[in-house]
């Protein structure tokens, strides 16, 4: 059995450079991305893409749910509302005009940032009211009383929902523990007592502060021109004040190891393993992202599937990444298994970072992880979605405009005693803490 495992081992390792080597011979440079700044102070991504008779226009603030303060769930209640009814359009209204005429409107966010998306075909017509319905959802909400009570039932059986998963409530216990009194620490979707809390004047007060140009990032992909894309930007974010970017968050606080095992009645346990991770601007950025996708980040064949799933069975999913933000984002490693073996799963996972913090990848595994990477990046910026996605994340953490060019080659650049440094510096120190959710909860801590 073990011989036919590493058998399918190199196999599939074979088949991931194979297909990271065709990939890369057919990757060309990136977009040209072109910025500038309105008058009103939003930063603008633009790239010129003519493929498509259609405009993506992504506007990005700094109104995540680290600007909850004391409401946990604040930031997304105001963003959920946005698509509720704006200026004189009702939802219904609202919903009417944009489907009549095909075009897409949408707006969510995360723990850094909210956004609102629209995409629209180009003819004329139908772009000036994709302009006009997104520049008036931006500065006019209307916070009708029906459609927050609406949102607000709709987000509280989310909610509940949500919380009956194991991983889902361990996924929380690792933010809350991990991060303690920072605006990381709660979860974007808020609690029951915050979501009940929640009013309209609070709604409207968040988006009168944070919906603003100075604290925005418009990011535009399609076939238009750089004067179309000009006047497009100008025109989203015309109606909003100029005001202020959000402040700077505070620095992650440091969090000693430990354990915290929660009783759920559920027949699999969820292991969240880790601590804080990085920043969007780390100097150990790319270390440690190649070296992550060796450790866990690069499925079946990553050192964590070898050694939990494909040896010994311990779990049915089993995963490592890191998650920069603003400030230091965690690290994180996520396993899914029985009841019954979650203490020789979590020893497994823990013996497995310990061995790869003191070893670090060989030559062959981190070469092999370099060019899945390089290979698989064409396919993360082939549409235009996905290129307004990127353009929007670069301009909101301020990445050179050359990043998507010069990405493929920092990957490349990254050698084994730079991934051994880094973990050694980083994720070796003992502070990883441990979240264990599952059917019994009993256990040694």
């Amino acid at each position: 059995m073990t011989a036919e495992r590493n058998v399918t081992r190199v196999m599939l390792r074979r088949l991931f450079v194979l297909a990271g080597v065709l990939c890369a011979s057919l990757a060309q440079a990136g977009p040209k991305v072109e910025s500038w700044v309105t008058g009103s102070g939003a930063k603008v991504m633009y790239v010129h893409a003519p493929d498509l008779p259609m405009v993506d226009v992504r506007i990005v603030f700094d109104a995540g749910s680290a600007r909850d303060g004391d409401l946990p769930g604040l930031a997304r209640f105001t963003s959920a509302m946005l698509s509720e009814g704006a200026g004189d359009w009702d939802a219904d209204a609202l919903a009417e005009r944009l489907e009549s005429r095909g075009i897409e409107l949408g707006s969510s966010s995360l723990r850094d940032m909210a956004w609102v998306s629209v995409r629209s075909l180009v003819e004329p017509e139908v772009l000036n009211v994709a302009l006009d319905t997104a520049a008036t959802v931006l500065a006019k909400p209307r916070f009708d009383d029906v459609a927050v009570e609406r949102v607000r039932q709709q987000m509280q059986i989310g909610l509940r929902r949500s919380l009956q998963s194991p991983g889902t409530v361990a996924q929380r216990r690792f933010f809350s523990t991990l991060y303690a009194d920072h605006p990381y620490a709660h979860s974007p979707d808020g609690d029951e007592t915050s979501l009940a809390a929640i009013s309209r004047a609070d709604l409207q007060d968040y988006h009168r502060r944070y919906y603003v140009a100075a604290n925005a990032v418009i990011a535009i992909v399609g076939d238009v021109n750089r004067d179309a894309a000009e006047q497009i930007a100008a025109r989203v974010t015309g109606g909003l004040a100029v005001g202020n970017h959000a402040p700077a968050l505070p620095a992650v606080p440091a969090v000693s190891g430990g354990e915290l095992r929660e009783h759920f009645p559920s027949s699999q346990t969820h292991i969240y393993v880790g601590q804080t991770g990085m920043s969007r601007h780390d100097p150990d950025y790319y270390p440690l992202y190649v070296g992550n996708h060796v450790l866990g980040g690069g499925g079946l064949v990553s050192t964590l599937g070898e050694e939990v799933r494909n040896k010994r069975g311990l779990s049915y999913s089993v995963y490592s990444y890191f998650s920069p933000m603003r400030v230091d984002g965690p690290f994180l490693m996520v396993a899914q298994t029985k009841n019954d073996q979650a203490n020789a799963a979590l020893k497994v996972m823990r013996d497995t970072l310990r061995r790869f913090v003191d070893e670090g990848p060989d030559e062959q595994e981190l070469a092999d992880a370099k060019q899945n990477l390089i290979g698989g990046f064409p396919l993360r910026i082939a549409s235009n979605s996905k290129i307004v996605e990127y353009l929007a994340m670069m301009g909101f953490y301020d990445y050179p405009l050359d990043h998507l060019d010069t990405l493929p080659q920092k990957i490349a650049d990254v050698t084994v005693e730079q991934v051994r440094d880094a973990f050694r510096r980083r994720i070796g120190n003992g502070s990883a803490i441990a979240v264990i959710v599952g059917g019994d909860g009993k256990g040694s801590s």
